[in-house]
């Protein structure tokens, strides 16, 4: 009560002139100290503590290592211990440090365990190349007089309890310190995104990957790339140079294949798979600015891919081959969503086309065309995603085929979709561009993704959810702030059980998330209304 009393302060402060009321000091909300983002299945904690010297702490990896834990350790150091620096590098300042804390925490009285000079990083089995859908990604980490642990059976899970034990580092008399404490934990669901949009706005290299940086301090494993729509063409194709020659909005705004690299390779480091979208029939405009052909003709302009022609689909074989074969995940979304059906009704080829195959509803057409591009990536080795009006207009899908909520009643359509046996995705409640006020995490947050009527059989087919920051709005300048902290609701839903439910203690460690989140470079705004980060 006391949260929803200070949010509604912080909007009379904004919103009335004239009114007269008594507003207290201090922050809306009090922020917790060493509390972790999205909350662990599991976690026992004690006032006992630990000091940690910066100077002389070290992670010490036992069992498997790699590439991947190699860098992880390097970059969690300095995440860690940054704050370091603050108090100065020379070793008599760190000795002086040192001193003050032990003689603080005697003072204390205290629960004070010593200094953890090491803590084990056990990685139980061989590392994994690439992240993958349903990986593995539970972990223990176990602080105690006996025991200074880290351990996962996979490189997946090492990442994340690199995560949880940065966040329960805190700042104290000089140094820094942890609390004793014992962490079993997994998450909830095993897809658990962000789609981002690069095509409305061309989103540079360096802020995607800040994006990667942020969903990895929330722990979300999946970067939904819709990298072109109507508006540009920014992915460079080797085979279709020409799709981002005359498609995208310049030529500085493309995204050439050293810059898918990049993305994918530290995506890989943080256990983040890359999914791409190349959204058909509709939103291909860009397409035809290099190729009119693939489009169907309608009201003097261009509409969607013309479902009719053989060659449109030897075209997108050849794309699609190239595109599976840069992205190693398994997904390929092929979009499906908004097709402009009176474009295809106003096209006399179009219609004799259906007059002759017998197909009486433009729906069943869309149907048709995405039931060969499916089967099409099928031939890739891949799995394919759709939005829900491909599901609602076709009579069937293949086996296996993901269908993502974005619209109506979610309920009723997540009822209907796993009762047909089909695997689902829930974006509906969270799209980040839908935006009531700074503060509105807690919509995203209360949205429940098995909540609707089904068996629980029904239920399981629920994969995980997305957020959607589509592009029309943000660009470089405002993206980070749009997506984060209001991300961190969704991440912390998708992870932790469903029980965590409480938005007045999750506010108070939100608060404390943001202002980490800010010293680590992620320009997140705040969260719950007036406050402060140190």
């Amino acid at each position: 009560m006391k949260l929803v009393t200070s949010l509604v302060t912080f909007w009379l402060v904004l919103n009335c002139v004239s009114c007269s009321f008594v507003v207290e000091p201090g922050p809306a909300v009090k922020a917790t100290r060493g509390e972790i983002w999205p909350k662990p299945k599991v976690q026992s904690s004690t006032e006992n503590y630990f000091g940690i010297d910066p100077v002389t702490f070290q992670f010490k990896v036992t069992g498997h290592t790699c590439d991947i834990l190699d860098k992880a350790i390097e970059r969690y150091y300095g995440i860690v211990f940054s704050v370091a620096n603050d108090f100065g590098s020379t070793e008599t300042n760190a000795i002086n440090s040192r001193n003050l804390f032990a003689k603080q925490a005697t003072l204390d009285y205290s629960n004070f365990f010593g200094f953890l000079d090491e803590v084990e990083v056990h990685l139980k089995e061989p590392c994994e190349e690439w992240p993958y859908f349903e990986m593995d990604e539970s972990y223990r980490i176990s602080l105690n007089k006996f025991e200074y642990k880290l351990q996962s059976s996979t490189i997946w899970g090492i990442l994340r309890a690199l995560e949880s034990f940065s966040q329960m580092v805190i700042s104290w008399s000089g140094m820094l310190r942890i609390n004793s404490t014992l962490i079993m934990d997994r998450p909830r669901f095993p897809h658990r995104g962000l789609l981002v949009d690069t095509s409305r706005h061309f989103i540079s290299l360096p802020i995607l990957l800040q994006i990667l940086d942020g969903m990895a301090y929330n722990k979300l494993n999946v970067f939904h790339w819709h990298i072109v729509d109507d508006q540009s063409f920014p992915y460079h194709s080797v085979k279709f140079p020409e799709l981002s020659e005359k498609g995208a909005y310049h030529r500085s705004m493309i995204y050439s294949p050293e810059d898918v690299q990049t993305v994918l390779e530290e995506a890989r480091l943080r256990g983040i798979r890359v999914m791409p979208e190349f959204d058909t029939p509709g939103h291909t405009r860009s397409w035809g600015e290099s190729h009119p052909e693939l489009l169907t003709p309608c009201f003097g302009k261009l509409g969607p891919i013309d479902p009719t022609k053989e060659s449109t689909y030897a075209f997108l074989s050849e794309l699609f081959q190239e595109v599976t074969g840069v992205f190693p995940d398994r997904y390929f979304h092929l979009g499906g969503d908004e097709v402009a059906f009176d474009c295809w009704q106003s096209n006399s080829d179009i219609t004799e086309f259906m007059d002759d195959n017998q197909i009486v509803d433009y729906g069943i057409l869309q149907a048709r065309f995405t039931r060969r591009v499916v089967d099409l990536v099928d031939r890739l080795n891949k799995s394919s995603l759709v939005w829900q009006e491909v599901y609602e207009n076709a009579d069937n899908l293949p086996d296996g085929t993901v269908v993502q909520v974005w619209t109506g009643d979610q309920k009723q359509l997540l009822k209907q979709i796993t009762g047909d046996g089909l695997p689902a995705l829930l974006s509906a409640c969270w799209y980040l561009d839908h935006l009531s006020w700074g503060g509105d995490w807690q919509k995203f947050y209360n949205c429940e993704p098995r909540a609707f009527p089904g068996t629980q059989d029904q239920k399981k087919l629920v994969m995980g959810g997305e957020a959607c920051m589509w592009g029309e709005v943000v660009n470089d300048r405002n993206i980070l702030q749009r997506i984060f902290p209001r991300v961190s609701g969704v991440a912390e839903k998708l992870w932790s059980q469903r029980n965590v439910n409480d938005t007045v203690e999750a506010a108070a460690r939100l608060e404390e998330h943001v202002c980490r989140m800010n010293r680590r470079g992620i320009p997140a705004q705040p969260p719950n209304g007036p406050g402060y980060c140190l």
